[in-house]
């Protein structure tokens, strides 16, 4: 075997093959003041200067792919070092997808209790949380989501340098989304718009038969504050006492803490931290 593997290794020669790069791409999805948001960032360099993206970037020679999506992750948001829920999300690898060369990505779907501002670096000129429904227009499908922040809307983003990002414009003349842009939006760079079309899909799939919505809350949590969780990323609005009922009755999903909080206002609310499930049975399913 090991004869035979020397041999292979012995007639390869990389020069007929022609060259690509891998990147990873981090769609990285929490929930802010009742909204489920998604990070993006500005970019600072071509090409698509100024456009907003996904964080992320090429993967180096010597590293894994778990290893750059961290890296990425702190480089471009300072966010690394957080509690954050990461899966493989998807892989594309359009011809044409970069204008650069041809480029293969991986895209990694974080998910977390909410998050502070994140702190842009590396190729990022600015960084900032965007609620999912300005950038992926409900009325759309994910053929042609296509969107970009409302003007202003990185104003209160850490950056390197505010007036450099508040400066930057998008450069014309370079390759165009690949997606249609909706009625009113400006395209993010590349084709991230899809991933990040793809990405919430899989976050709102999941909720119905996986445990993954206590990724979006702290430790220990209320049915109230997991249940408004499910009604940011489903985008509805859920009968509380069902609600209730279905998350408690639901075997190894909630385990209480034996204690409670008053940080919601009103009467006492239970805590609970997550349970031993990995499935829900029978699942939540989505409010049609």
């Amino acid at each position: 075997m090991a004869h035979a593997t020397e041999t292979a290794a012995a007639g390869y020669v990389a020069g007929h093959f022609p060259p690509f790069a891998v990147t990873v791409d981090l769609v990285v999805l929490t929930v802010r003041e009742g909204d489920l948001c998604a990070l993006l960032i500005q970019r600072g360099e071509q090409p698509h200067l100024g456009r907003s993206a996904l964080p992320g970037g090429f993967v180096r020679v010597d590293e894994d792919l778990d290893v750059a999506a961290r890296r990425e992750l702190s480089e471009e948001t300072g966010l690394a070092r957080l509690p954050v829920h990461l899966e493989q999300l998807a892989t594309y690898g359009a011809v044409g997808r970069d204008p650069r060369m041809r480029v293969v990505s991986v895209a990694y779907l974080a998910l977390a209790p909410d998050l502070p501002p994140p702190q842009a670096g590396g190729d990022a000129a600015a960084a900032a949380w965007v609620p999912v429904c300005q950038v992926l227009p409900e009325s759309s499908t994910a053929a042609n989501l296509s969107a970009q922040p409302r003007p202003g809307q990185y104003r209160s983003v850490s950056s390197r340098s505010a007036q450099a990002a508040q400066s930057v414009q998008p450069t014309s003349g370079l390759a165009e989304s690949t997606d249609a842009p909706a009625p009113g939006h400006t395209p993010l760079a590349f084709d991230h718009v899809g991933i990040l079309a793809d990405g919430v899909e899989r976050a709102r799939a999941k909720l119905e038969y996986s445990p993954l919505a206590a990724a979006f809350c702290p430790a220990e949590f209320t049915v109230g504050e997991l249940r408004r969780v499910y009604e940011a990323v489903w985008g509805v609005t859920l009968d509380a006492r069902n609600f209730h009922r279905k998350v408690t009755g639901t075997a190894g999903f909630l385990l209480p803490v034996g204690r409670a909080t008053v940080r919601q206002g009103g009467r006492p609310a239970q805590l609970f931290q997550l349970g031993p499930a990995t499935l829900i049975n029978p699942p939540m399913l989505r409010p049609a």
